[in-house]
């Protein structure tokens, strides 16, 4: 058995044995899944740029497309430049459209069928109180266009422009009817909460979630025909249900709730989400591996194979829950699909060693630490910068 020494929560530290991998029957076909489920997917930094990764952003585009290869081929749709991927936190908008080019090329050469997604914002332009509503559209159109021009579909993300210069729900009901109203296809709308970005604790007006669930909803119905669904990202199970009974006919859900994500999908009499998740980029085999048995009907194994992923979530996105994306990287770090542990911006300090030491506990038993001999190494050699030695 492999064994790793791990940092406790009294600062001792524990002699910890890693169990067997999991084997995890995945699925690889889109049409065969009951939802639609969209992963968020992370970037992978080039560790050896010259450059000053608290300013420069600078990627390892062979691993990073990679990475989109491993979750196609596991049956997931590809959302690409979102949070996840450290937009507004280390990834640009000039970095964020190469991203965006260069993954709908390779989702066009893929072998099988590959769903995309891009994320479409306004985070070129500066926040501040000066702002127009004006500038702020002719940022939304700008990213847009590009997006489009890529050969892409729009995800909708949430303007921090945006929230810093509204004087209320109106100003955001003028923003989104008036770019919603130019896109080619049908956009999802990307509500993201103040938990996972606190510039935008404030957005469609209010801080109340559901009067400000009220003013989005109203652009939802006005815009119906052009909204392929809305992705809402305020990690409560409840809200979500609420505003799910409410959306106009033909509007999807996508659950955003990497807290509560199997009973929202599995869903219930009245209505179920479909998935955009940035938890599904590491833990994509458990993942694929439930939703094809929710298509083959065994909710037992559905529920079975996504459970254990449950805590190792709740811990990866846990207060401040905008440094999530430090154990989305590291989980791809222990499982081998980069040959590091740096990330752009720096954020692989986001997160202590006794963090880190539980998401390996957590991981390990969800079953998904693909070759624990591995993990143990690279997991040794992080923790061993931050004293753990043993």
């Amino acid at each position: 058995m492999t064994q790793i020494t791990l940092p406790k929560a009294d600062g001792g530290l524990e002699r910890y044995r890693l169990g067997a991998p999991k084997h995890f029957d995945t699925g690889d076909a889109l049409s065969d899944l009951p939802r639609i489920a969209y992963a968020a997917a992370h970037v992978v930094a080039d560790p050896l740029a010259d450059n000053d990764p608290w300013i420069d952003c600078a990627i390892d585009w062979d691993a990073t497309l990679a990475y989109r290869h491993h979750l196609w081929g596991l049956g997931f749709g590809v959302a690409e430049a979102m949070d996840t991927a450290q937009r507004g936190m280390g990834l640009d908008w000039p970095t964020s459209l190469e991203l965006i080019g260069r993954s709908v090329a390779a989702a066009s050469g893929f072998s099988g069928k590959a769903l995309i997604a891009s994320g479409a914002g306004t985070d070129h332009l500066q926040p501040r109180p000066d702002l127009t509503i004006d500038d702020v559209i002719a940022a939304y159109e700008e990213q847009c266009s590009a997006v489009e021009a890529a050969g892409g579909r729009i995800i909708l993300m949430a303007s921090r422009a945006l929230a810093a210069c509204a004087k209320g729900p109106e100003d955001y009901l003028q923003v989104y009817n008036r770019v919603v109203s130019q896109t080619r296809e049908p956009v999802i709308i990307h509500w993201l909460g103040g938990m996972f970005d606190p510039a935008l604790g404030n957005y469609w007006g209010y801080t109340d979630h559901f009067r400000a669930m009220d003013v989005c909803l109203e652009m939802l119905r006005e815009n119906a025909a052009k909204i392929d669904g809305i992705k809402v990202s305020l990690l409560d199970d409840k809200k979500e249900i609420v505003m799910r009974r409410r959306l106009p006919g033909g509007v999807l859900m996508y659950t955003g709730d990497d807290f509560n994500y199997p009973d929202l999908i599995a869903g219930d009499a009245r209505g179920y989400s479909h998935a955009l998740l940035g938890i599904f980029d590491a833990v994509a085999p458990a993942a694929s591996a439930a939703l094809k048995a929710f298509a083959g009907n065994d909710m037992e194994a559905y529920s079975e194979l996504l459970a254990p992923t449950v805590p190792l979530s709740r811990h990866i996105f846990k207060a401040p829950t905008r440094f999530y994306k430090t154990g989305i990287v590291f989980m791809a770090y222990l499982n081998g699909h980069q040959a590091h542990f740096t990330m752009v911006g720096g954020q692989q300090g986001a997160r202590s060693a006794l963090h880190l030491g539980e998401l390996v506990r957590l991981a390990d038993k969800a079953g998904l630490l693909n070759n624990p001999e591995r993990a143990a190494k690279r997991a040794a050699a992080v923790l061993a910068t931050c004293g753990v030695e043993g």
